[in-house]
């Protein structure tokens, strides 16, 4: 699987780099971004995945998620990826809610989206597989977090499949598209009527059908705009409440949506991630 190094520059000691490859799951060229801390020769270090939210590309949080000294700080490399197939041939929709920035972290099975949006299968299989190649990475200690649909997909993508994961969190997430405009939209476009196919994309139903997680850190703020109708909180506060799932879920007074409240709070994210990751060695 070969790279392109879109760019590259030091901070904190470390290496922030951006890169391109051709994508089997999407059939385009997909970007991510990637920081790599100062490290031992030799060292493996593990991995926090990012996700980012509705409009975003990988840049979003490299340029303003201030997550770089606390990954050089703990000794964790940190990985973002674009949120949906790009390029000419790709379709799209005049709504920023849906098409290109919005793939919501499925496997589309409708057309004209079946072909290129694919973002499950890129983040779950692809992209591990290209960062094992070519990165420094513990894979034994994976992390993973994200923002709004990011959030939704962080959450959804680790119910799925617990073991993968040391640590799971959030910032302002989707938890239940299944009850909200954002994912009713996404998930009738991508995947047709039937609700039944959407549950594997909802946290609270994953949850409420018996997927579990050992632990869980949500930061919401509370002057948030899509709070009431689309991010719904309360929903998760309830599901995990009935499951008797461990999770902190923390109401920030006066934040809202956007980075200024994700870099807030991103290095006490990243610390709460790295006690856990850190917390035995990898193999």
């Amino acid at each position: 699987m070969s790279l392109e190094q879109v760019s590259k520059t030091c901070s904190h000691g470390g290496l922030q780099g951006v890169y391109s490859h051709a994508s089997a799951a999407t059939g385009t060229s997909m970007t991510f971004a990637v920081f790599v801390p100062d490290h031992a020769p030799g060292a493996r270090l593990p991995v926090l995945w990012y996700l980012s939210g509705l409009t975003c590309t990988h840049a979003n949080v490299t340029e303003k998620g201030e997550f770089r000294a606390a990954c050089a700080e703990h000794g964790i490399i940190f990985v973002a990826p674009d949120t949906s197939p790009r390029g000419n041939d790709v379709p799209d929709d005049e709504g920023y809610d849906f098409g290109k920035g919005a793939g919501f972290y499925v496997n589309a099975t409708q057309d004209p989206w079946a072909a290129n949006f694919r973002m499950r299968s890129y983040i779950e299989e692809e992209l591990p597989a290209v960062i094992a190649e070519h990165f420094p990475v513990d894979m034994a200690r994976q992390g993973i977090t994200g923002h709004s649909m990011g959030g939704h997909g962080a959450l959804t993508i680790a119910l799925r499949d617990p073991p993968r994961f040391r640590s799971v969190s959030a910032f302002a997430p989707i938890v239940s598209p299944l009850n909200c405009p954002w994912g009713e939209k996404a998930l009738t476009g991508y995947l047709g009527p039937d609700e039944a196919s959407w549950r594997e994309y909802d946290a609270c139903a994953l949850i409420a059908d018996g997927a579990r997680l050992p632990d869980l850190l949500v930061d919401q703020g509370t002057a948030d705009s899509f709070l009431e109708e689309q991010l719904k909180t309360q929903l998760l506060e309830q599901a995990v409440a009935d499951a008797g799932m461990p999770a902190t879920i923390r109401m920030q007074q006066g934040y809202d949506h956007s980075y200024y409240f994700i870099s807030t709070f991103m290095a006490e994210h990243v610390a709460w991630h790295a006690e856990k990751l850190n917390g035995q060695a990898g193999n």
